[in-house]
């Protein structure tokens, strides 16, 4: 694990992604998501996958983050996810996630955000391999 400039940022980013993902491996939540609103939605058959994978894919950023590995793919596919994560169901809700609305979009731009420090920590000039 690298201490640098990003470490904190890193940590919090990594600790967020595991604890939206790894209690619905559990509790039957990504299964509720895949079946119940994916394949609802027009991904079915495949929403059940999808939503594994989307969800593992948050566990190995958040691995990834944690030991400054494969930090691009990380970085970039989580946006990804985030971004549609909005357009499907966040935009709708508004701007906030909690008091002045609900389930907006505020966590995944601040998520964004700081997915987008990490990659670049001097800017938009250099880039982390």
């Amino acid at each position: 694990m690298n201490f640098n400039s990003t470490f904190l940022l890193r940590i919090a980013v990594a600790i967020i992604l595991l604890v939206h993902s790894v209690p619905g491996m559990f509790n039957g939540g990504i299964n509720a998501f895949g079946n119940l609103y994916l394949n609802q939605i027009g991904f079915a058959p495949i929403g059940l996958y999808l939503a594994w994978l989307i969800k593992l894919s948050h566990v190995a950023a958040a691995f990834c983050l944690l030991f400054e590995r494969y930090m691009k793919w990380a970085v970039l596919t989580t946006i990804a996810i985030l971004v549609a994560g909005i357009a499907m169901i966040h935009w709708r809700e508004g701007w906030f996630v909690v008091g002045g609305g609900r389930n907006g979009v505020e966590f995944n731009f601040l998520l964004i955000a700081s997915l987008l420090t990490i990659l670049f920590p001097s800017g938009f000039g250099k880039e982390i391999n």
